[in-house]
């Protein structure tokens, strides 16, 4: 392949289109939960996937599941946690059976604030891509988004 190569052109262009899709649909919901809710897309992020641990074998998450699943390094988001544990919405433990692992949870106002932020979320998620579905350039993606299925 050359760097004229109509494949690698149409890949890049490609890559192009989903980075704009995503940095539009980022941007749209990050200013609603920020006026709505003082949280960032990432601090929403973090406290809905830890808010589907649960206590049982297994439930708990660690810090490298965390930062896979709210795509962040290890660093950004022990910093991330900090950040929300200070403001009351996680709090840290030692693991019971491991004195070297520490949980987090989400707290009963961190929960709160959750409940609070997901329809807000999940309105600038349809806003974004709806906005981004009359790009022609865009549409594809779009249909691609929301006909996506994510086995459970």
């Amino acid at each position: 392949m050359t760097a004229t190569d109509p494949a690698l052109t149409a890949l890049a262009q490609g890559w192009c289109a989903l980075s704009l899709l995503h940095g539009r649909i980022e941007a749209h919901i990050e200013r609603a939960l920020q006026s709505g809710h003082d949280l960032s897309v990432r601090e929403y992020s973090l406290l809905d996937v830890l808010s589907r641990q649960h206590h049982g074998e297994g439930g708990h998450l660690q810090m490298k599941q965390v930062a896979a699943a709210v795509v962040l390094s290890q660093s950004a988001t022990t910093r991330l946690v900090t950040r929300l544990e200070d403001r009351g919405l996680l709090a840290r433990y030692l693991c019971p059976t491991d004195r070297r692992g520490i949980y987090t949870d989400v707290t009963p106002a961190g929960l709160a604030l959750l409940g609070a932020a997901r329809p807000t979320n999940d309105t600038a998620l349809r806003q974004a891509l709806d906005a981004a579905a009359r790009d022609p350039e865009l549409a594809p993606l779009v249909h691609a988004v929301e006909n996506l299925r994510v086995p459970a």
